[in-house]
């Protein structure tokens, strides 16, 4: 299975497994960015974080290859995409 296919099964085949761990996905998103708009004293936006965790993930990757950085980036991307048609 490739990582496209992969971070689809996370984001969007295993949603209710991860809800019961983790909570909402994207609940959690608006979560962050409040805590986060706090704590750095400027407004964050959900959207944001998606694409600060995307960055996150981009930056270990930089240092070192493992899969799991790039499934992670495209998962985040795709959570995002998520994200944003749910609030249109």
């Amino acid at each position: 299975m490739n990582i496209l296919e992969k971070a689809n099964e996370i984001i969007n085949d295993r949603l209710e497994e991860k809800e019961r761990t983790y909570g909402d996905f994207s609940k959690g998103m608006e979560k962050a960015a409040v805590i986060a708009s706090v704590f750095c004293d400027k407004e964050i936006t959900a959207s944001d974080m998606y694409k600060c965790m995307v960055a996150l993930k981009l930056s270990r990757e930089s240092f070192f290859h493992k899969e799991d950085n790039l499934l992670d980036a495209v998962a985040y991307l795709g959570a995002l995409n998520n994200y944003i048609n749910e609030k249109k």
